[in-house]
């Protein structure tokens, strides 16, 4: 699929995260693939899968865009999502149709800035799609005048500037969405179909549920602790 075509698949839709990391029960190629299988029969236009080896089981197994991005932690950085060019070198082989970057003003691993990496990426794959995870407005407008084609909120909540943000960002996702010329993806938080419906209210071009759909430890938390707070 080229861009247009990516894009159109994914407009108004549920996109949903299909992960689970080396220390959850799910963790599996084969079950992420079959997690994204459910997804699709339930009515996802997109998956956002992380790994090359899932990417790549998933790819084969469904028939939908596939957002990529790959965590890996460093010693010497905050970011963990795609956090150098190694990373989306490998994400590259296993043809995401887009390929997710931590976006935030934070250093990469050896001190370097977005900016810096992510033209060296754009120059080594310049037809890929590029999505930012952002976690500010600041910084989602940063993304797009580097070249990024989609925004997403992606880590708002997740750093230490917006540690306190209240997710799902209803605000930032309207506020990216009525001042950005290309598609923002809401992401983040959206634990039931009313947050999804409020999300997609804002003017955002398609949407991202994960934990309340896939992470099954997280979810039985939920009831768990409802009865427990009884």
């Amino acid at each position: 699929m080229n861009k247009e075509e990516v894009l159109i698949k994914i407009k108004g839709g549920l996109i949903v995260s299909c992960q689970a990391l080396a220390e959850e029960p799910l963790h599996s190629s084969y079950i992420m693939a079959r997690m994204a299988l459910a997804a699709s029969k339930g009515g996802a236009c997109g998956i956002r899968a992380n790994t090359p080896e899932d990417i790549r089981c998933i790819k084969e197994t469904v028939d939908l865009p596939v957002i990529g991005l790959t965590k890996s932690i460093y010693k010497d950085s905050e970011v963990y999502i795609t956090p150098t060019l190694k990373e989306v070198t490998e994400l590259m082989a296993a043809h995401p149709d887009i390929i997710a970057l931590d976006a935030t003003n934070r250093l990469r691993p050896g001190g370097i800035g977005l900016e810096e990496f992510f033209l060296k990426v754009k120059e080594e794959f310049p037809a890929m799609i590029f999505m930012a995870d952002c976690a500010t407005f600041e910084e989602a407008m940063k993304a797009y005048r580097l070249g990024f084609d989609i925004v997403g909120t992606t880590l708002c909540g997740y750093t230490n500037d917006t540690s306190k943000e209240k997710l799902p960002a209803l605000s930032l996702m309207k506020e990216l969405a009525e001042n950005l010329p290309i598609p923002v993806i809401a992401e983040g938080g959206i634990s039931s179909p009313e947050e999804l419906k409020a999300a997609l209210a804002t003017g955002v071009y398609a949407a991202v549920v994960g934990t309340a759909i896939t992470r099954p430890v997280e979810i039985t938390k939920r009831f768990t602790n409802a009865i427990k707070n009884n």
